[in-house]
């Protein structure tokens, strides 16, 4: 079982690093490591993807009874734990009157498959981490397992767009920096893209089979080339003064449909 270790200088070395960690997506980026922050994350990476990099705890979580025994499940396993102060855990966590608890993990390797041949998700320039953390949420929930981003997307594996997945990132595969053009065009399904233009709505199409689904920017929709690529564009029909729904609400209404059709 390994130790508890304190520290308390804001010139320790994991101390800087981790706080580098919490505050630059280019260090999280050339670490290949990102931040879980909150017991609940903690808990479903530890139910679904194993062990983290690195346990890190306030002095308050300590007493905390959820905490302690994800820090001794921690210890169990042999994975470092360290505990900080709360001030200085502070400075590492964007949880506000969270419990004191967060992980370091490897950020997860993927590669593209040579086609998309199940059910997935395509975000085009998405920008929003709150939206992007919805968005697979509602795809997890929805047993929907793949999730392709293009350049330009929020980073997937931020502390934001985790906070936002609740846990979904370790229950669907995500692959970022992708073609979506290209992806497409090895499509082995159909491929339907939302557009407020569409005559068609999500409830007369046939959604009973694997198919993938292409959302885009949130101001500006699904670029017109993407759309141009779509085997089939669909509306979701609403009433009221409202010109759109919001990506996330938007995209949680097809899968569910997709769902209730193929149930």
């Amino acid at each position: 079982m390994s130790q508890m270790k304190s520290i308390t200088s804001d010139a320790n070395p994991l101390y800087k690093e981790l706080k580098q960690l919490a505050t630059s997506a280019q260090a999280r980026r050339k670490a290949g490591r990102t931040l879980l922050d909150g017991i609940h994350l903690a808990e479903a990476y530890l139910q679904h993807a194993g062990k983290p990099a690195l346990c890190v705890a306030s002095e308050t979580a300590l007493g905390h009874d959820e905490a302690a025994v994800l820090i001794r499940q921690c210890q169990a396993e042999g994975v470092q734990c360290i505990v900080l102060p709360d001030g200085q855990y502070r400075a590492l966590s964007q949880v506000e009157h969270g419990v004191g608890l967060l992980f370091v993990i490897e950020t997860p390797k993927t590669t593209v498959p040579a086609a998309l041949t199940q059910s997935a998700v395509l975000l085009d320039n998405l920008q929003d981490p709150g939206n992007l953390g919805s968005v697979l949420r509602s795809a997890a929930a929805a047993g929907i397992k793949q999730i392709y981003c293009s350049e330009g997307s929020a980073s997937a594996w931020s502390p934001k767009v985790l906070r936002a997945g609740m846990g979904a990132h370790f229950i669907v595969d995500i692959f970022e920096g992708v073609d979506l053009a290209a992806l497409i065009a090895t499509a082995q399904i159909p491929v339907l893209a939302t557009s407020s233009y569409a005559t068609q709505s999500i409830y007369q199409a046939d959604l009973s089979g694997s198919l993938a689904w292409l959302f885009g920017h949130e101001g500006q929709g699904v670029a017109e080339d993407l759309l141009q690529l779509a085997s089939q564009q669909v509306v979701i029909p609403h009433r009221g003064q409202m010109e759109s729904l919001n990506v996330a609400a938007a995209a949680a209404v097809c899968f569910f449909e997709q769902l209730r059709q193929t149930k």
